[in-house]
């Protein structure tokens, strides 16, 4: 098993991973509200979960990754007051909450399916795990460490901290500056402490979305549901929780005090978080115009795109910058991914078009293996490195120029010999397509329509017919794709 170190935000270090009850690992990561498109902040977290996932999975752990979705009680705002993000849409669209849960969770998954993220193991929602949400705000009321006021229940922060809580942990918040920051809002007066927040919410009498409970009619609270959708799937302590920066608090903070209330420990030994996109160095934000969805990327429909990037463009973009970074959206950048991620793409296809073949006589030059086997290590010694995903892309080009040497000849099979090509040829397709989950953009009818293009190049050269070998060079070009005339072979590439 690989030696891999996580940055646990809790600690502010760099730590040692070690599960619970290795080979086994637990992995929560919270889910996008399904209210509206997912945008490509959320994106860009679900896809560093995505490759931790996968690199955990590929270095022998069996991981049961669950990510929820949150179909109810997340108000607008974030706050514990105002009108539920599902049922405020629901209004609007004229339509049952259920349907606006269920068109925005269809496109959810199509949007991971397109960036080619892996489906969690277990996917539950806040409305399918009602009783375990009141069972909890019943258990937190007998603990004493909750109170109901007004129908509501809230979390007794000050009496959490009395018992030996540490409310702000997480975020490195101090209690006494949050509570200088409150400012008196409706409904906090049935606060006992106005950092206190909602775990059970009574409803209006306009809030579509309610239930029977022990102090009424109301709704879960949006940071309890992860609490309990976690406990249920992972134990009561779990090995890694994952989300945006922005959830450090006060959700992922909350979660902390109701787990450690609920059973007397932390809920989770490693807290992880991917950071924020800016575009052209600003902030990314709908009032600002400058907030992309995915498909307004793959069409070019933006008015700050020049042009229209692929789905593996995009997850090559972001894996180019750690996920603690923030990661800055632009053109120049996106398409200097463009080119970087073709480069790659038109590697693996001459590997995995490759057979080793023996030569007689041939003798092996092992400083080739040598190199294979050290740029093979150093991807694992940078995911290892806190999932470090930019050096890791740096060790696949250097075996990328491996790979162009075979394929010109300036190394031979022999030259590299067996066991250093079968390195080469696992540990590069491996780490491209189910580390980096990065793949080949291509379909069936567009094979085909290359390879019938490519036997007519080859016949009109064969013949002198320089005006049509000319008209299929530029077929190409117009498709994104170039001609290899060589000495040995004819072949097709995409254009870098």
């Amino acid at each position: 098993m690989q030696s891999l170190t996580l940055y646990n935000t809790l600690s502010r270090q760099k730590e040692r991973f070690e599960p619970i009850s290795a080979p086994n690992v637990g992995l929560y990561v919270c889910g996008p509200t399904v209210y509206n498109y997912v945008h490509l902040g959320n994106v860009r977290t679900f896809l560093s979960f995505d490759t931790l996932f996968r690199y955990l999975t590929h270095i022998g752990y069996k991981v049961r990754y669950v990510r929820n979705l949150t179909d109810v009680g997340h108000l607008v705002g974030d706050s514990d007051e105002g009108e539920d993000k599902i049922g405020r849409m629901a209004k609007l669209e004229k339509l049952e909450p259920m349907e606006i849960v269920q068109r925005y969770t269809l496109d959810f998954h199509s949007v991971m399916a397109t960036f080619n993220a892996l489906p969690p193991s277990i996917e539950p929602t806040a409305t399918g795990h009602m009783i375990e949400q009141i069972e909890a705000v019943k258990a937190l009321i007998d603990k004493g460490l909750a109170y109901e006021s007004n129908g509501s229940v809230y979390f007794d922060i000050e009496q959490y901290n009395r018992e030996g809580g540490q409310y702000g942990k997480l975020s490195g918040r101090i209690l006494d500056d949050l509570l200088n920051e409150t400012r008196e809002l409706d409904g906090q007066s049935e606060k006992r402490n106005p950092l206190d927040f909602a775990i059970w919410k009574n409803a209006s009498p306009e809030h579509i979305m309610r239930w029977k409970s022990p102090w009424g009619m109301g709704f879960p609270g949006w940071h309890l549901e992860c609490t309990c959708m976690s406990t249920k799937y992972l134990g009561t302590q779990f090995d890694i929780h994952g989300g945006g920066m922005d959830l450090k608090f006060p959700h992922h903070e909350c979660e902390i005090a109701q787990g450690h209330g609920l059973n007397d420990h932390d809920p989770v030994r490693y807290w992880m978080h991917s950071n924020m996109l800016t575009v052209n160095g600003q902030k990314m934000s709908k009032s600002l115009g400058n907030s992309f969805l995915p498909s307004e990327l793959f069409a070019g429909t933006h008015p700050l795109l020049d042009q229209a990037y692929s789905p593996m463009t995009v997850r090559f973009f972001m894996l180019q910058s750690h996920y603690r970074s923030t990661l800055d959206f632009s053109n120049e950048a996106l398409k200097a991914a463009q080119k970087g991620y073709r480069r790659l793409v038109n590697g693996l296809r001459l590997l995995k078009g490759m057979t080793f073949e023996a030569e007689e006589g041939a003798a092996i030059d092992h400083k080739h293996g040598e190199e294979i086997t050290r740029d093979s290590q150093a991807l694992y010694n940078a995911l290892n490195d806190d999932l470090n995903t930019a050096v890791a892309i740096g060790h696949l080009f250097s075996l990328l120029k491996k790979i162009n040497q075979l394929d010109t000849k300036q190394v031979s099979m022999g030259q590299l010999g067996e066991a250093a090509f079968t390195q080469l040829q696992t540990t590069f397709v491996q780490f491209f397509e189910d580390v980096l989950g990065l793949k080949e953009e291509t379909s069936r009818d567009q094979t085909a329509m290359v390879s019938g293009m490519l036997d007519l190049y080859r016949e009109y050269k064969t013949q002198r017919l320089y005006d049509k070998v000319d008209q299929v060079r530029s077929y190409f070009k117009s498709q994104g794709l170039v001609i290899r005339d060589m000495k040995h072979r004819i072949d097709w590439a995409y254009e870098e």
